[in-house]
């Protein structure tokens, strides 16, 4: 049975306390209360795709734990079919995430199970993912196995949509099939080479925040389609195309945690093209859902339903 989306990617329990600011270093701080939220860049994005109406399945390890059992739990809740949800003798993966006032968080991550996610398991495993009608990956699980996956369910023809996080160089027969590849602006240039820390304007990087220059060069080192998100800036989406790289702006809202909200934009794209929709059509929608995400404490727990996303769009028209 031929599926809209399938995530191979990581599942975490994410540990979430609020703080005044980032500690120094040597410093304690006080902070808010513990909580723990489902988590993990694949587990994300399977919630988002899900919540946004695609039919989504999820290649993943956990533990055979109490985090495990918690992460299997809410992905089931949000719609994610847990039939490639593996349980292995490891830790589940969790995330520390420091949350400060303004939105933004700082994350430790210990990938525990998502470290067993291998090319053997992958392979034995490929009922889960060989049908896709869109394949999302992403660098949370050893990047071997998500190469390896990347150009076999190209071979069985899946639109294969690669987030590179975390950054790094990707090998021109995995860029030839990535469509699309999404990064932010740190990503795209270690992509290229340039260096993850470079900034627009750096001389590594491109000149004047010209990132839609970035996007070409992409596509020109092989990458079938490009997504570069930009945060408060919103992304910019190329395919090609006679009229170029498009930006798509960002809804202007209050961000009350960031957690997640790029992978909620991942797994917006993935649904949109699983339904037909052209790239750039995908990234406005995903820029509707991260919108949604970043008022809302969390990661999954921030996730709406396709009906609340278009009705924010609809109500934040220009």
């Amino acid at each position: 049975m031929s599926r809209d989306v399938v995530v191979v990617g990581s599942a975490n329990a994410d540990l979430v306390v609020e703080v005044p600011r980032r500690p120094a270093g040597g410093e304690t701080l006080l902070g808010g209360d513990l909580r723990l939220l489902p988590g993990g860049k694949g587990a994300n994005q399977a919630a988002a795709a899900a919540r946004c109406g695609a039919d989504t399945a999820i290649l993943a390890c956990v533990g055979s734990d109490a985090n495990g059992s918690f992460v299997r739990e809410r992905l089931t809740s949000a719609g994610v079919d847990v039939v490639g949800l593996i349980e292995v003798d490891r830790p589940t993966g969790t995330a520390v995430i420091f949350l400060t006032p303004d939105g933004e968080n700082s994350i430790v991550v210990s990938p525990g199970a998502n470290g067993a996610l291998d090319i053997e398991t992958a392979e034995r495993c490929s009922g889960v993912w060989s049908d896709a009608r869109v394949l999302v990956l992403s660098l949370e699980i050893p990047e071997e196995t998500a190469f390896r996956v990347a150009v076999l369910a190209a071979g069985d023809g899946a639109r294969v949509l690669l987030n590179a996080a975390p950054a790094t160089r990707i090998a021109p027969e995995v860029l030839a099939i990535c469509d699309p590849l999404v990064v932010n602006e740190h990503e795209a240039l270690a992509v290229l080479g340039a260096g993850g820390d470079a900034a627009p304007g750096a001389d590594s990087g491109p000149r004047a925040g010209d990132y839609e220059g970035v996007a070409v060069r992409l596509l020109s080192a092989g990458a079938r389609s490009v997504v570069i998100t930009l945060g408060a800036d919103g992304a910019i989406a190329a395919d090609g195309g006679s009229a170029g790289p498009t930006r798509v702006p960002a809804h202007r809202v209050r961000a009350i945690d960031t957690t997640g909200a790029g992978d909620a934009f991942v797994g917006a794209v993935a649904c949109e093209l699983a339904r037909g929709a052209e790239l750039v059509d995908a990234v406005r929608f995903a820029t509707g859902v991260s919108a949604v995400s970043v008022q809302r404490m969390g990661a999954q727990a921030s996730y709406a339903d396709r009906s609340e996303v278009e009705a924010f769009i609809a109500a934040h028209a220009e």
